[in-house]
């Protein structure tokens, strides 16, 4: 309640709050900050973010917008915070009404999905709440976001959560301004949420519930190869230490020399897999959990077949309540690779999983919450203090790169191999997660949803599509089919030095030593090896390597073995 302010010294503000601020408890968060300074007034996400009309004393407000962005919860990433004065309405009490739609471009950002935070994992661990060991324990501040959302604003019927009714207890949970569970849209327990399942590989049902996940440890622990439906998609699962499951694993997936990840039960198992430091435990125990490159220990105890001939281990932690599970009746240390057949995408689906890793797998954990987006994990290294990624996805797709200056609405429909797009719209370079080779038909498709999701969610019509300058690209075949966009290509080199640029958040000229292969060249011709002086408008080439012949062509680039016969 406003207390006893006049008109004069009280005043009414309309405030939009852009960035990463929908799905991360700042409704609720600035309901909390209202209360605590006595102010009016209401809150809703919009298609641009979040909009607050708050009224009160003058002085209140101008901390109440301080706070917004000093005491913001730990998820949040505010861009701007837009406030202008309007006239007062007198309310008595502050709300959070319901979401604003409306036709403009959607300027509000999409949350990664995060790993279980510790209050929740409290709960999970703790015999007296009601969470007990429930593998879809979430708040505000965990659990899947990118991965369920269908629409915006962030609503629960935006996501793959509407299919399930919240029951009176986490009713009550989502509607109390005091719970940390309030307006966290994907709200479950175990009497009205997702339930987990246990199959063959034919699809026999065998278990449900928390007695699936008791019997899928068992099998882990007896070399068993099990897929596991998580937050992004489908793993592979094997008892790391086993070395004969690996060998196994390895034979059935075609992988032969590869390096597989794992996941360490806690920061203590993986202390005795890898030398870590203190910066790389931080970096584990993040809310993004990637999987961290690190210096393996010699006797660690893995079994030889997880990364051989290799000074590099991928290492994660669990990131969902789900694994969490396994890993307390289970094996301490998991192998948990790509769900999918070499060169494919991560299956996502339940029944595409059995379809497809049926002969992988000897058996299936599978959920009922579907996944509307597939997202890899991300792989990540430390290069001289720096985070450097081999793989964004999981935890950092699709947070945005700022640009300093807005434009028009640009998609950038990437490479052939390792594909990733981005959809430029005012200051924010929205990056989607790997999508992988688009010679394979899966990842094609998934490279065209991707597209449609990111422009559909933003409700972005690009005003420009950019692309590789190689005809044969299918991502540069798909940007021409359409006679109605306005395509502008891109010189593969001069695209990496452009980004390298803009990562750095310099405009050149500078000088580009461009060394990661083959590019499609200027004069029809495959580049390789070149150092480029330029910005990101035009680059000259300065110096390359010799040409060489490539025995068969554009083989001779995934199989370097034709160039050295040759």
């Amino acid at each position: 309640m406003v207390g006893s302010a006049t008109p004069e010294t009280k005043q009414r503000h309309k405030i939009l709050v852009r960035g990463i601020v929908q799905g991360v408890g700042f409704r609720p968060f600035v309901y909390g900050l209202a209360q605590e300074f006595g102010l009016s007034g209401r809150v809703a996400n919009n298609i641009d973010g979040v909009e607050i009309e708050v009224e009160g004393p003058i002085i209140a407000l101008a901390t109440f917008i301080k706070a917004l962005k000093d005491k913001a919860p730990p998820l949040a990433l505010i861009t701007d915070i837009i406030a202008h004065s309007i006239s007062l309405a007198n309310d008595r009490t502050f709300v959070i009404a319901a979401s604003l739609f409306n036709n403009n471009i959607a300027t509000t950002l999409i949350p990664p999905d995060m790993a279980t935070c510790a209050a929740c994992l409290a709960e999970f661990l703790d015999p007296a709440d009601r969470r007990y060991r429930y593998p879809f324990i979430n708040c505000t501040n965990c659990g899947p976001r990118y991965t369920i959302i269908t629409a915006l604003p962030y609503d629960r019927a935006t996501t793959t959560m509407a299919y399930f009714n919240m029951c009176p207890t986490c009713r009550s949970e989502y509607d109390n301004p005091a719970s940390r569970r309030y307006h966290a849209e994907p709200n479950a327990c175990p009497t009205c949420g997702p339930e987990l399942s246990l199959h063959d590989a034919n699809g026999s049902l065998l278990a449900k519930g928390n007695n699936a996940a008791t019997v899928a440890s068992a099998l882990l622990t007896e070399g068993r190869i099990l897929a596991i439906k998580g937050l992004g998609g489908f793993h592979l699962a094997v008892d790391a230490r086993n070395e004969e499951a690996v060998q196994q694993l390895r034979r059935r997936k075609g992988r032969a020399e590869k390096p597989l990840a794992v996941m360490a039960a806690d920061l203590a198992a993986a202390r005795l897999l890898c030398s870590l430091d203190p910066q790389d435990e931080i970096i584990l125990t993040s809310a993004p959990r990637p999987i961290l490159l690190a210096g393996p220990r010699v006797d660690n105890g893995l079994a030889a077949a997880v990364a051989p001939g290799i000074n590099l281990l991928g290492v994660m932690l669990p990131y969902t309540p789900l694994h969490h599970l396994l890993m307390q009746n289970g094996p301490n240390v998991l192998v948990m690779t790509s769900g999918n057949i070499s060169d494919e995408p991560i299956a996502t689906d339940n029944q595409d999983a059995l379809n497809r890793l049926s002969g992988l797998a000897d058996f299936f954990l599978l959920h009922n919450r579907d996944i509307y987006l597939r997202n890899d994990d991300s792989v990540v290294i430390r290069i001289a203090d720096k985070l450097r990624f081999f793989r964004r996805g999981r935890g950092y797709a699709p947070t945005p790169i700022f640009i300093s200056q807005g434009g028009p609405t640009v998609l950038g429909v990437g490479a052939e191999i390792k594909n990733t797009v981005c959809l430029l719209t005012g200051k924010h370079g929205v990056l989607s997660q790997h999508v992988g080779d688009l010679e394979n038909l899966a990842a094609y498709q998934t490279f065209k949803t991707t597209i449609k999701h990111l422009t559909d969610i933003f409700q972005a019509e690009p005003e420009l599509v950019v692309h590789d300058l190689h005809p044969g690209y299918l991502s540069t075949r798909w940007a021409l089919e359409d006679q109605n966009l306005n395509t502008l290509a891109v010189q593969h080199h001069h695209a990496h030095l452009a980004a390298c640029l803009a990562e750095n958040h310099e405009t050149g000229p500078a000088i580009g030593i461009i060394l990661d292969g083959t590019g499609y060249g200027t004069e029809n011709t495959i580049w390789g090896g070149e150092i480029l002086i330029g910005d990101c408008r035009e680059a000259k080439r300065y110096a390359h390597l010799e040409p060489m012949p490539l025995p068969g062509g554009e083989a001779a680039i995934r199989e370097p073995w034709r160039i050295a016969v040759g």
